[in-house]
């Protein structure tokens, strides 16, 4: 099947009914037994220019063209920001408690940019508004299913936040070797759970997803 470059579609029918700016957001790591999960989030308003040739949906690239596209996407977006909620926060709050609170975080760093948070509309990849439930006021969330595939702007984000979070994991395995996160970013992979059974649990490991209490 042929791969369809995402479009400023839906980006400019929002900007066009009053939006000051869209945030596409995406999350990234939330499937990963270790590391923190992130929300990558990507600014346009009426002033976006054509994006970079060949952005998509992070999943749809391959690590290196990830790397290449990822400072390309970030100085194409008017302002971008990635947060993080800790393997620890996500073993005390659950996954989409914790999706909420790196969303937020990346919000508070676009706010204090000077972006316009309340004006915006915030084009959320997926059909759950995780994010809202994480916000004491509530903010004008469109979520969209394949928004990472559709939208630019979500694209972006998607690509931004997918290099941050490989950045620290590959940071993170030369911290603490043997589990492999350069190569398996703290996903599941073979050679990683045949790590933890040998090795135990690290620090970076969600242990509630292990199943262990301790």
């Amino acid at each position: 099947m042929a791969v369809v470059d995402p479009t400023l579609d839906v980006e400019r029918a929002l900007l066009a009914a009053g939006a000051t700016c869209v945030i596409g957001v995406d999350e990234v790591g939330r499937g990963a037994l270790a590391g923190p999960v992130g929300v990558g989030v990507a600014v346009v308003n009426a002033s976006a220019r054509a994006f970079p040739a060949g952005l998509r949906d992070s999943k749809m690239l391959s690590e290196p063209r990830r790397e290449l596209l990822a400072p390309l996407a970030a100085a194409w977006a008017l302002h971008s920001a990635v947060g993080l909620a800790s393997p620890l926060e996500v073993d005390r709050l659950g996954i989409i408690a914790a999706l909420g609170l790196a969303g937020k975080r990346a919000l508070a760093q676009l706010y204090a940019a000077g972006v316009d948070i309340t004006g915006a509309v915030v084009l959320l990849d997926g059909n759950d508004d995780w994010l809202n439930k994480a916000l004491g006021t509530p903010l004008n969330v469109v979520t969209r299913v394949r928004a990472d595939q559709d939208c630019a702007s979500v694209a972006a984000a998607s690509v931004i936040a997918k290099v941050h979070r490989d950045a620290l994991m590959i940071e993170a395995d030369a911290a603490t070797p043997g589990y492999e996160w350069a190569g398996n970013k703290g996903y599941g992979s073979p050679a990683h759970m045949a790590a933890i059974a040998l090795l135990g649990p690290a620090l970076l490991h969600r242990k509630s997803w292990l199943k262990i209490t301790a």
